[in-house]
């Protein structure tokens, strides 16, 4: 197992993710509880000493399973993540609360690792609001012991980074981010890096292969990748794409099954970073797959000189591609409904009056109008 370091700690590379644990009958509340103990032993024998947990996973029985696979090692043989559950704005009042609960549900005294869950359009707002005593309360318990590190993690674009940096940058110790050779340029991943590496604040990786979708490429893109690394999977080209930036500290892979474990770990038995002609390939790949039923919107702006409604189409059509993409790869799209749950009713897609002032306008020739109705329709499935 390779490892890093990040203050006095030495971390394993590969972390344990533990949002897509083995489920019976496919139904994600269920958790297969012997093949995910026996998941954690193989993990902990191989030196993974990272776990990260939250509390909405598996219908919230993950922080509870985990606990109990882990409290059979010894306390300082691993490092324990969970997170505040602030996507859901009910529980901003809570965080006293909801702390207290997740070390009963974990067993544990402390937290190695607490994030301030899925900082995002929809919630940033909250997160900054004073009267809710969440940063507080948790320097508390920082200064308690009860958390050895305090980060984040980010879905949101880049203002609301900037903004969530501004106000709590200094007390921040690490941040996760959803970080793949994808969203590298797609969702803005070099630009947070960069951005982070101003605040010295090191980068945790969640969705390293984009909930699956980098794990299968076309049989032309596969030769291509083949040609230049014959003996390496697949899949291993995401984790050697994020073992190329030195600000990554940990990479978390939410394994469903022990084939899933067993191969990553061989991965992770080699530190192998991108050499300059493999990660052009790469970035072409990438290129490739956001192109995949995407609008070629350049973003120049012009529409929304011409749009009656003032609705900021470059980025509800950025937010488009983002969800078909998601969904096409047959996941489930969290992202674009998350930011649209910020953006005021009258300026959402359901508010385009189909005059086509824009289109009129449109270098890229693209037919605004019906990209919004199917907006609408995507997002209402």
């Amino acid at each position: 197992m390779q490892y890093r370091e990040f203050k006095d700690l030495r971390l394993s590379i590969l972390g344990f993710g533990a949002m897509r644990l083995p489920v019976i009958d496919g139904d994600d509340a269920k958790v297969d509880i012997p093949q995910t103990f026996r998941m954690v032993e193989y993990a902990m024998d191989q030196g993974i000493n990272y776990y990260d947990t939250a509390w909405g996973y598996h219908g919230e029985h993950s922080e509870e399973i985990m606990g109990e696979a882990l409290r059979r090692f010894p306390r300082d043989s691993y490092y324990f993540a969970d997170k505040f559950p602030g996507y859901d704005l009910a529980n901003m009042p809570k965080v006293k609360e909801i702390f207290e609960t997740q070390l009963q549900r974990t067993g544990l005294e402390y937290f190695d690792f607490y994030l301030l869950h899925n900082v995002c359009e929809m919630n940033i707002e909250q997160y900054l609001d004073p009267q809710y005593g969440i940063m507080e309360y948790l320097l508390e318990q920082k200064q308690a012991g009860r958390i050895k590190y305090l980060g984040f993690s980010c879905h949101g674009e880049m203002p609301v980074l900037k903004k969530f940096l501004e106000k709590h940058g200094d007390d921040m110790e690490f941040c996760q981010l959803q970080l793949n050779y994808l969203d590298w340029e797609f969702q803005h991943g070099r630009e947070k890096v960069e951005l982070l590496k101003e605040y010295g604040i090191p980068v945790w990786v969640m969705e390293p292969l984009r909930g699956g979708k980098l794990a299968r490429l076309s049989e032309e893109q596969e030769q291509m990748l083949k040609a230049l690394r014959p003996t390496e999977e697949i899949p291993a080209w995401a984790f050697r794409f994020l073992q190329s930036i030195p600000e990554v500290k940990v990479i978390l892979s939410g394994m469903s099954d022990e084939a899933q474990l067993h191969a990553n770990v061989a991965t992770f038995e080699s530190d192998l970073p991108l050499q300059e002609k493999e990660m052009q390939a790469l970035m072409h790949v990438a290129a490739e797959l956001a192109d995949e039923k995407s609008v070629p919107c350049t973003a120049c702006h012009y529409c929304m000189d011409h749009c009656p409604q003032g609705l900021d189409i470059p980025r509800l059509i950025e937010l488009y591609n983002e969800h078909i993409l998601t969904t096409k790869a047959g996941l489930f799209g969290f992202i674009a409904p998350m930011a649209m749950a910020a953006i005021p009713e009258d300026k959402q897609p359901a508010a385009c009056l189909h005059c086509g002032a824009c289109e009129q306008v449109c270098p890229q020739q693209i037919k605004i109008s019906d990209v919004m109705e199917d907006f609408v329709k995507v997002l209402g499935k």
